[in-house]
């Protein structure tokens, strides 16, 4: 496993071990060496010493734990819940985990789950205030920031409380005024910082390198409902690093509206109170004020606007109010604010498929729709319907139906297109709690053709969290529907993708899937191909559960390039119970990719293309060793190209099995491997120099004798394939050409049944096993247990009457040999002798066994040995050992 900087953990070694309670390791920081910064350096040290001294009689050893507690105390705790698993600082074990974290907010993050974080953004020297919301969803954090009276940023950086960097995203603001990113992959540091509230976002400008803005991200159980916002800033300049934001949602029962508030820069430090004073207003004329008091140490409050009048309704998803807040003792210190409906990067969309009807149909059509919801409330949306067996009448906006067949419209989506099957407009009047409704994913859509009235589509309007895929704000998404399969399939399910190239031609795709059923449907699969029916190259973009997938493709085949630019490519996607196919959709992206010999259709220009008739002497010639095999003859139905399914893709490189380079990451002293499809680096391990002043090359990983200067002849990586060696990854070494040995496996050491042999004309390792001759005799042995091959008895002269008959006289063990029925407690560095566990060598076989501590003591109290517990009261002389007695003895 690999760990973060600073992180620390109990080590997991496997049965029967199991997780060294005990142990603390931890990850130290790396040091700079020669050729840059070296590996980080593991540290694990033992902490039972530290366990603390109980006054009861009889401790208890809990499950999962290092040190003992009292019954008494720590009842409640026979089976923690996960939930509270580092709630005690008192173990050491869990203490470590406690040390870059508050509990209160630990505990909340994972009694509560919530994953959204808030930030309010201010600087000492800027009157600019921003506001971040963060989601993290599995190890992504996806964030969107807006901001106020700031120049546009340049970057997002992330950093711990102490002010060391993170994370770093550049920034490209929206025409809004919204910065969008991911960060990826976030380490477990991170995570742990970032549940613990101690991660700080900032945003940097071209004049505040270090961050202009900042703040901590906090988390809030009002982020889940929040409907509208509010960002506060100074009215007049007279004072910097103030501001203010306001997280707002309406209630599910009544017209009240909950708000938190969150400022900075009204309340000097300390713990003294200061009043405050909130005013909701519309064109400076007062509707509501509330008071409080607050300090710097808890700079918010939450409250409730109760009993909006239906004016104040529509005024709020209007944006016409606004919020106030001042001191009340310094009028002058005033910051004010519109409240609207919640920014985001996220994305309004709908699947729409017949499962999801409300009388569920069966006719392979599907829908798709985009909605943006703007700052008046009105609701721009785009929906396409294809594959209906006829015309579309009606697209409509609900509710959930409170009775079966029941509809609920808010909005009657016109603007048909020529056909029917495309509806483009606005509803302007959705309403303070049909805004409410979609943006907390309670809306659905509707759609109704002549053979089915009441809706052959329908589909759940929902947030689907920014990926940072550039197509959909850009592009409408690509339906996918059972229909467009060739032949068709009347299938309930629908789907629809979003496509798109980049300037380095990689295809990113993002599929979304409804109808499909659950778990029994097991793995989807989504191609990407030419025109239904026709031969040609088909690829697989990813196998996935459920109804999401999303990913890259970096070496797209230079045919599908061109079905891309011409509009003849296909996405298809398949399933257990339509292998062949259950849904399709038609792609279309218009491109300048260099795909070969022919330029494509859609580039517009000759500049990029590469002649056909190119003379064969100009050409560039290619190794045979490095030219790319001939694609395979198709197979009928199947694709033009077959693909080797064991190569591997790694550094942006496609490599054959059996394949051996140099990464890019460590290019001197590691060496990678491609075994059907897994990459494999390791690191190359340097034999000891026969000279006693080795010099180290600049260029080389190894150092060597200075007689032995030439490359050709050092140990490390071979920069070309004439220098005849292999690299063995059982031991990891080199061997010279035309070596055998028997090869030395980890952790099974010697393997005398095989011999291997260096091929120094390929560079290849072959390894076969050792053919052992007939015997004449009847019981043939081993003269040594790590012999391979048996022999007659009479035929050395050391074996005589003393040889065993074939069969194990032992056990190997971690490097060591055991007699048969010997046990013994193993050692694993680097933790020394594991005293809890007791091996034991039978028939040939070791077999480990942790000692059962599970028994209560029938002492009153009782000592702690390097295991379990005993007792320590007088035994009679007839049960103590001689040692015993005579050291009692002794002391008398």
């Amino acid at each position: 496993k690999v760990y973060a900087v600073d992180e620390t953990w109990h080590p997991d070694l496997g049965e029967p071990f199991g997780v060294m309670r005990c142990v603390l390791c931890a990850c130290e920081a790396p040091q700079w060496v020669r050729r840059g910064r070296g590996p980080g350096r593991v540290s694990c040290k033992n902490i039972k010493p530290e366990c603390p001294t109980l006054a009861c009689g009889q401790p208890r050893q809990l499950p999962g734990h290092c040190c003992q507690t009292c019954p008494q105390e720590r009842s409640d705790l026979e089976q923690p819940p996960p939930s509270l698993a580092f709630e005690y600082p008192r173990d050491p074990e869990h203490r470590s985990y406690s040390d870059h974290s508050e509990l209160g907010a630990e505990e909340r993050a994972r009694t509560e789950g919530h994953t959204d974080f808030v930030a309010l953004l201010t600087g000492p020297r800027s009157q600019a205030v921003a506001r971040a919301r963060v989601s993290l969803q599995r190890s992504s954090l996806r964030f969107s920031i807006s901001y106020r009276q700031l120049d546009p940023p340049s970057r997002v950086r992330f950093s711990d409380a102490s002010g060391s960097v993170l994370f770093e995203h550049p920034a490209a603001p929206t025409q809004d005024g919204l910065v969008c990113g991911v960060w990826r992959a976030v380490p477990r540091l991170s995570l742990r910082l970032l549940r613990a509230e101690q991660v700080h976002v900032a945003l940097v400008t071209p004049t505040h390198p270090l961050g202009e803005v900042g703040g901590p991200l906090i988390r809030h159980r009002a982020l889940a409902a929040e409907t509208f916002s509010a960002t506060l800033t100074l009215e007049g300049p007279q004072q910097q690093g103030a501001g203010a934001i306001a997280v707002l949602t309406l209630s599910d029962t009544e017209d009240a509206l909950h708000f938190l508030l969150l400022f900075r820069g009204l309340a000097v430090a300390g713990p003294a109170q200061v009043p405050v004073r909130l005013q909701i207003l519309r064109e400076g004329q007062l509707l509501r004020e509330l008071q409080a008091n607050t300090s710097a140490q808890d700079p918010g409050f939450a409250e409730v606007l109760p009993s909006l009048t239906a004016q104040e309704m529509d005024w709020l998803v209007l944006g016409e109010l606004q919020m106030a807040l001042e001191r009340a003792d310094r009028p002058e210190l005033r910051l004010r604010g519109y409240i609207a409906v919640r920014r985001s990067c996220d994305v309004l969309q709908s699947v729409l498929c017949g499962a999801d009807a409300l009388v569920p149909v069966r006719t392979g059509a599907a829908g798709s729709a985009s909605l943006t919801l703007l700052g008046n409330g009105s609701l721009l949306y785009q929906v396409q319907v294809v594959g209906t067996g006829s015309e579309v009448v009606t697209m409509t906006l609900e509710t959930k139906p409170q009775q079966r067949n029941q509809h609920t419209v808010l909005c009657h989506m016109t603007g048909l297109q020529p056909g029917g099957h495309m509806a483009v407009g606005i509803c302007p009047r959705l309403g303070a709690r049909g805004a409410h409704m979609l943006l907390q994913n309670e809306l659905f859509l509707n759609v109704g053709t002549k053979d089915f009235p009441d809706g052959e589509l329908r589909g759940h309007v929902a947030t689907l969290p920014y990926s940072g895929h550039s197509a959909r704000h850009d592009t409408l998404p690509v339906p996918l529907a059972g229909a467009l399969v060739l032949p068709p399939v009347q299938s309930q399910a629908a789907g629809h993708a979003w496509l798109s190239l980049d300037t380095h031609c990689h295809l990113h795709y993002e599929v979304l899937l409804a109808g499909l059923g659950g778990s029994e449907q097991g793995t989807v699969t989504a191609h990407l191909l030419g025109p239904p029916g026709m031969p040609g190259p088909r690829r697989l973009l990813k196998g996935f559960y459920g109804p999401e997938a999303q990913g890259v493709v970096k070496d797209l085949e230079p045919e599908l390039l061109r079905h891309l630019a011409q509009g003849t490519a296909s996405l298809l996607i398949a399933t257990k119970g339509s292998p062949r196919g259950e849904l399709r959709g038609q792609v279309h992206i218009a491109h300048q990719c260099e795909v070969g010999a022919q330029h494509l259709a859609a580039a517009g220009t000759e500049g990029m293309r590469m002649p056909e008739a190119l003379d064969a002497a100009t050409r560039p010639v290619m190794p045979a060793a490095l030219a790319p095999e001939a694609p395979a003859p198709a197979k009928p139905g199947g694709s033009g190209r077959l693909r080797d399914p064991n190569t591997c893709f790694f550094e942006g490189q496609q490599r054959p099995h059996g394949a051996r380079w140099a990464p890019n990451y460590d290019p001197l002293c590691s060496l990678c491997t491609c075994q059907r499809r897994t990459v494999i680096c390791d690191p190359v391990v340097c034999p000891t120099p026969s000279c006693s002043h080795p010099v180290q090359a600049p260029d080389q990983c190894c150092p060597v004798c200075p007689e032995k200067q030439d490359t050709r002849d050092l140990p490390g990586l071979p920069r070309s394939q004439d220098q005849g060696g292999c690299y063995f990854d059982g031991d990891r070494s080199w061997r010279a050409a035309g070596t055998r040995w028997h090869p030395v496996v980890p952790p099974f050491g010697l393997i005398k049944c095989a011999v291997c042999t260096c091929k120094g004309g390929t560079g290849e390792v072959h390894c076969e096993k050792v053919q052992c001759p007939r015997l004449a005799c009847a019981q043939p042995v081993r003269a040594n247990p790590t012999d391979c091959c048996k022999q007659c008895p009479g035929s050395h002269p050391q074996l005589g009457d003393s040889m065993q008959a074939d069969g194990p006289r032992g056990c190997r063990f971690a490097g060591q040999w055991f007699p048969e029925s010997q046990s013994w407690h193993p050692s694993v560095p680097p933790f020394g002798e594991m005293s809890c566990i007791t091996c034991r060598c039978g028939a040939g076989v070791p077999h480990c066994e942790r000692d059962d501590c599970s028994l209560s003591l029938s002492c009153g109290s009782g000592k702690d040995s390097r295991c379990c517990s005993h007792c320590t009261r007088r035994r009679s002389p007839e049960t103590r050992t001689v040692p015993e007695l005579e050291k009692e003895a002794q002391g008398s």
